[in-house]
């Protein structure tokens, strides 16, 4: 069964650790983390990115997002697996922009968003060794509001659910699983 499926949330909320337990879970399927083209791009456009590009936030550079399309088309042509994608995508313009590329890589494109309350994913984040007011923590309060959006449905909840649980959630909604 080839598919996609983006696992989106703040960061700290379970992304890797869902797409990990979902991954042994489904057969014939390998995780890509678009961070590793961010962290690459970032190296790559160092002192050449236009203004616009030059954040704190890798994608803001341009290429980030047809890259991340491309990277994942290529990873499906050439392994025919199914695609587990954990990224935090709360800009909303970005999300369409790769949400319609990943869907014309694969229409069988399956959108997932993790939530928590940020009090859970502050918690989390002390948990795997980020310290208060790092760079993550300081996107939690505005990540969390933005990806309350209808936009980003499916919303599944990590605070009140293990990991076992919120990957049988996620495979409730995909086809021969259901």
């Amino acid at each position: 069964m080839q598919l996609i499926i983006m696992l989106n949330g703040t960061f700290g909320v379970g992304k890797s650790s869902t797409a990990e337990a979902l991954r042994s879970r489904l057969p014939n399927s390998m995780i890509f983390d678009p961070e590793m083209v961010g962290i690459m791009l970032r190296y790559v456009t160092e002192g050449v990115r236009v203004k616009a590009e030059d954040t704190d936030d890798f994608q803001d550079i341009a290429l980030w997002r047809p890259m991340t399309v491309m990277t994942a088309a290529y990873l499906q042509r050439q392994y025919g697996r199914a695609l587990i994608i954990p990224m935090t995508l709360t800009n909303r313009a970005y999300f369409e922009e790769i949400r319609q590329g990943l869907r014309e890589v694969d229409s069988d494109l399956y959108h997932f968003c993790l939530t928590a309350s940020p009090e859970t994913i502050q918690s989390r984040l002390l948990e795997r060794g980020d310290e208060e007011g790092c760079w993550a923590w300081q996107r939690v309060e505005s990540g969390v509001t933005a990806l309350r959006s209808e936009q980003f449905r499916v919303h599944v909840d990590t605070e009140h659910q293990p990991v076992p649980q919120v990957v049988e959630t996620i495979l409730s909604y995909l086809p021969l699983h259901s």
